[in-house]
């Protein structure tokens, strides 16, 4: 063998070597439990970095969905029929990137919408199915995937990718939980067929592996990744893989304009009807992520591979400081990586926790009609909901 070859080889072996060290390193960084955020100011991106880094946020998910885009779907170009990455939107990611890089926070990158499945809220509230009926769709989403992981398989910052934010095959068919078993049996019936949520999973991953062999891959379940919907998932064998559920339990108390002042934690909690009240106990909000853990039970899938990846409350709910207290705790005693909704959002002020309980004023809406930017509007102080979180992040 002459210098030169073995010259080549031996670059070849460090390369791999250094590769191999690298890329172990972003599924170790899920070895032990994280504590993060969803969120973003794309407008101010290096301005948030810097602040969610000073709060404590080790990890934050991200979605290009509200981004400013000259393209119809950010990123994808057209989610009606993906051909290629929108540059100028890929330039904007990677550069957010950059700033979560020097600010030491890690990034998971979701998406809410994929090539026949686009997000609702920007296709007139009305939910698009055409993913889970054309194997067209299945065949462009992961050529999009594909297309991601080349450009930012390399990028210190990225821990993860989450290929489709709150997947819901199922809704069409009416289907929001498995209640009465009837789920169950429709699912028997369109199990591997394009409406399979785990069709979906293995070809995704199988389509990234080709090109990322390391990265992890974030697996939302069914009906919206509820706790209950995880129990439908199949694991794949695939060493780097994170299971993801949200929480938003019970959602009728969490979300302002259903709870209409109702319902309050813990004394007064949705009953079994949703509609008459009823005082909880934590064990009341743990029955309600119970499947999670029967589900990495039976399937032996360690604390540090299962992400409550979203939870939340409208700051305003009566009780959403107790109910934060009790919900991060179960969280913790389960050993899971969680991620608040949301940090500093520019989009929307009903989960900026740091802004306490009130009602934002008439000016404030009146500023943002006008066409201001939000965040100049709102005073961030300390107050005991935002201490909640606040405290688990130091």
């Amino acid at each position: 063998m002459s210098f030169h070859v073995f010259k080549i080889l031996l670059t070849a072996l460090i390369l791999i070597h250094c590769a191999s060290i690298y890329a172990n390193e972003k599924l170790d960084y899920w070895n032990q439990q994280r504590k993060g955020a969803n969120g973003m100011d794309w407008y101010e991106p290096e301005t948030w970095m810097k602040a969610a880094s000073e709060t404590g946020i080790e990890v934050v998910r991200i979605s290009p969905a509200s981004w400013p885009s000259d393209s119809r779907d950010p990123l994808l170009g057209n989610a009606d029929e993906y051909t290629a990455l929108d540059q100028n939107d890929l330039a904007k990611l990677i550069q957010v990137l950059d700033y979560a890089d020097q600010y030491g926070v890690k990034v998971v990158i979701t998406m809410f919408s994929l090539p026949g499945v686009r997000w609702s809220q920007h296709n007139d509230d009305k939910f698009d199915y055409r993913l889970w009926h054309d194997d067209k769709y299945l065949k462009q989403a992961c050529a999009f995937w594909q297309d991601m992981a080349k450009a930012l398989k390399d990028h210190r910052a990225v821990v993860g990718y989450n290929p489709l934010n709150e997947p819901h095959p199922a809704r069409e068919y009416q289907f929001e939980d498995n209640r009465d078993g009837l789920f169950e049996l429709w699912y028997k019936t369109h199990k591997d067929t394009t409406a399979d949520l785990n069709r979906f999973n293995r070809t995704m991953i199988k389509a990234i592996r080709e090109i990322d062999a390391y990265t992890p891959i974030v697996l939302d379940g069914w009906f919206h990744a509820v706790p209950k919907g995880i129990e439908f998932v199949e694991p794949i064998d695939d060493k780097a893989l994170i299971y993801s559920f949200h929480v938003y339990e019970p959602w009728i108390f969490t979300t302002l304009r259903v709870n209409k002042e109702r319902f309050s934690y813990p004394d007064a909690m949705p009953a079994e009807d949703g509609e008459s009240t009823e005082a909880w106990e934590i064990k009341n909000l743990t029955n309600r992520i119970q499947p999670v853990v029967d589900w990495a039970k039976k399937h032996n899938i360690p604390a540090n591979r299962i992400w409550a990846s979203e939870f939340g409350c409208d700051r305003r709910v009566k009780g959403a400081q107790q109910y934060f207290t009790d919900l991060i705790s179960i969280l913790n005693k389960n050993d899971w990586h969680w991620a608040f909704y949301s940090y500093r959002a520019v989009d929307w002020d009903g989960m900026d926790y740091e802004l306490g309980t009130e009602k934002m004023g008439w000016k404030y809406w009146e500023a943002i009609e006008a066409g201001k930017h939000p965040e100049s509007l709102k005073t961030r102080e300390d107050n005991p909901l935002w201490n909640v979180i606040q405290r688990e992040l130091k």
